[in-house]
């Protein structure tokens, strides 16, 4: 930790791999110490807290099952007794698994729904209640550009995602002032699925600005919003205006 700098301190989930792990070493690269949640990743997870005790920083991993109720609600106070007072969660971790309207089902619906909305209400709860009087904290929650750019595929996890959304406007209405509440919509930022290298970068050429988001670019906007004092309750959408260009597929089906 560098002389006379305050704590800060971050629980990212699903930071054991992918873009949950690049935006928790964004953090720990401006200044912040880490609790890398994982669910199964426990080697990826270890290797993400090496990567950032590398720079300086604080690091500590913690499993949990966000689609176990009990489990979630422990999860802030865990995370404080590794490292101390949370002021910062990003909720990263996600559960992207494909149905459409042929292949809904409750059951998926369902799965959705525990990790991708309930999860984040009950840390976005359990962080309010920990945070001091006189004191702020902020819950930035991953949403992704298709809620503004609809089309069918990924029926249950778009309605889990639009859940998500509304919940942001509500907890950051209900929080206030101890908790800021920010949602950050992604573009195509990773491969993702069956997708190839090529059709990858396709797909993502095909915005506006010729090309989606980069980790880098979700690592710049997290940061930011962790520490922009006045931002609560809206959504920064990050993704090269992939919004913009309507689709009737969604964006990793296109490939050419």
């Amino acid at each position: 930790m560098k002389p006379n700098s305050i704590q800060r301190t971050a629980l990212v989930t699903g930071a054991a791999k992918r873009l949950g792990r690049a935006i928790a070493c964004g953090l720990a690269a401006d200044g912040w110490d880490i609790v890398v949640h994982y669910h199964s990743s426990e080697i990826e997870a270890h290797a993400t807290v090496d990567a950032i005790k590398a720079m300086g920083r604080n690091a500590a991993a913690l499993a949990c099952d966000l689609s176990d109720e009990t489990s979630t609600r422990k999860l802030i106070e865990q995370a404080t007794q590794a490292l101390g007072r949370i002021s910062c969660v990003v909720n990263s971790a996600s559960l992207f698994d494909y149905d459409d309207p042929k292949t809904f089902s409750i059951a998926k619906l369902n799965a959705h729904m525990h990790t991708n909305l309930a999860a984040p209400i009950l840390l976005a709860q359990a962080l309010h209640t920990a945070t001091p009087d006189g004191e702020q904290s902020v819950v930035i929650n991953l949403l992704d550009q298709k809620l503004y750019n609809m089309n069918p595929d990924f029926l249950s996890y778009t309605l889990s995602k639009s859940a998500l959304l509304t919940a942001t406007t509500m907890l950051a209405q209900s929080l206030a002032p101890k908790l800021r509440v920010v949602g950050l919509a992604p573009g195509l930022t990773l491969v993702s699925g069956d997708q190839s290298e090529t059709e990858f970068a396709n797909a993502h050429r095909k915005t506006p600005l010729g090309k989606s988001s980069s980790p880098d670019d979700i690592v710049d906007a997290v940061c930011y919003l962790a520490n922009a004092k006045a931002v609560t309750g809206t959504v920064l959408v990050v993704d090269g205006g992939q919004h913009l260009t309507p689709l009737h597929r969604d964006v990793m089906f296109l490939t050419k």
